[in-house]
Parts: C-alpha cells; structure tokens; sequence
C-alpha cells in the first residue's frame, strides 16, 4: 500500500464534498495537512465535515454552491485568487446520474441537467481555477469520471455520455498544460458504498463494495507533488490505482 501522501501547505478544491468520495477526500486532505476548499450543495454536510476537520486539527473552507449556478463557479475562482492567490489541488467529483431509463423515455429536463452539472459545470469549474492551478508549483488537477463512459451500457445514456465528454475535455486540457507542472488526471473510483450506486444497482448488497473512505484513500495518490503522470485515467482497484487506458 503506498503511503499516504504528505499536503503540508496545500489549497485542495473539492467538489461534491458534502458526502460520497468527495466528503471523505476532503476529510483524508485536511487529515494530512492541506487546507480544503469544501464545495457542495447541502449545507448539513458540509457543516459536518467541518466539524470532523476541525475536530482532528485540521483546516476548512466551506463553499454552499450549486454548480448549476455557473455565474457562482466564476466568483469561487476570483475568490480563491483573491484570499490566496493561487491553488494547488482540484478534485472535480460533483455529478449526478440522472435516471437509469431507456433513451427514448429520459425527459428533456433529465438530460440537460445531467449535462448541466456533469460537463458544462465540470468545464466552468477547470475554467475558473486552471489560471490558479498554474500558479501552484505542482498543480494537480484530478477529475472524477466512472467506467460508463467506456461500457456504453444500455439505459445509462445520459451519464455515460456526460462522463465521455467530461474524460475527452480533461485529456485536452492535459494536452494543453503537459509543458507545465501543472498535471491533470482521470480518476475512475469505481463501484463504491455510496448514495449515487444505491440510485444505479438497487437491488446491490453495499456491504459488498467498498467503503467510500476506502476509494478515497486511492484516489489521493493522484494529488501528491510527486506524482508526474498527466492525462491519463486511473481506476481504482483493491489497495491500488490501475492505469487502464493510454491515452491517443
């Protein structure tokens, strides 16, 4: 198992981070040293995460934010430059699936919203801090995908089709920095204990997959300065990350 990596110093920008994989990647961040941007809709969790931060010693910023509210993604990034000055960690994993449904019945509303928050906020979002993740000595940018945008599976169109969009404009922006420090990654946590695998395989045992702080502890890796890899996508696997696809 490799060790955990060392964030001493760090500004780390989580989406999503209010439950699921995004709480327990800002609680592991802030657990070794970094400072956490918390972004996430629900406020309650967000309060918890914060008290369990604080509780360990650690140090939080809590952002309540919708990113359908794209004209609000803008104003984080200001904001960030604006106290300090740069960032050096992103972890884009706020998504949602949408409906598991034939393609012919997915409502309009569905489909836009799905779009909406998975790749034009995705997209917005590398838009407003990429100018601040240039400005770090290492910057890591890490964004959250799942292996739908591969299997094409029947009846999960709408968040397949949003996750192969968010991978392709990732690897651009991969193409675009790989002259930078700047390193910019896929993560593919896979199936995980959370509320979005309970919406998509119902009638699953959880108990049969792994803990969401289990999927986390993976993913961290990919933030580390030292990790020099760019434009790739990773999966998680058992006690390790997996590079499954080489990019074209």
């Amino acid at each position: 198992m490799t060790q955990t990596p060392d964030f001493s110093g760090r500004l780390a920008l989580v989406t999503g981070a209010s439950r699921g994989i995004g709480y327990f990647l800002a609680k592991q961040l802030a657990a070794t040293g970094a400072h956490v941007i918390a972004v996430a809709r629900t406020v309650g969790g967000l309060e918890e995460l914060d008290d369990e931060i604080k509780s360990a010693g650690g140090q939080a910023t809590l952002v309540p934010l919708d990113l359908t509210d794209m004209e609000g993604i803008d104003r984080l990034g200001g904001a960030i430059h604006d106290r300090w000055g740069k960032l050096d960690i992103l972890y884009a994993n706020a998504a949602i699936l949408g409906v598991i449904s034939p393609i012919g019945h997915v409502e309009a509303k569905t489909f836009e919203k799905v779009m909406s928050v998975n790749v034009t906020a995705t997209w917005r979002l590398i838009r407003s801090v990429d100018p601040l993740l240039r400005l770090s000595d290492a910057g890591r940018a890490i964004v959250v995908s799942s292996n739908a945008a591969h299997s094409a599976r029947a009846f999960w169109a709408p968040y397949a089709a949003s996750k192969a969009a968010v991978e392709t404009m990732t690897r651009s922006w991969a193409e675009e920095t790989k002259s930078l420090p700047l390193r910019v990654n896929i993560a593919d946590p896979g199936a995980t204990r959370t509320a979005m695998r309970a919406q998509a395989v119902p009638g699953e045992n959880p108990q049969t997959l792994p803990h969401p702080s289990e999927t986390a502890a993976k993913l961290l890796r990919l933030a580390s300065p030292d990790f020099t890899e760019t434009g790739v996508i990773y999966q998680a696997k058992l006690d390790r990350l997996v590079r499954y696809q080489q990019p074209q």
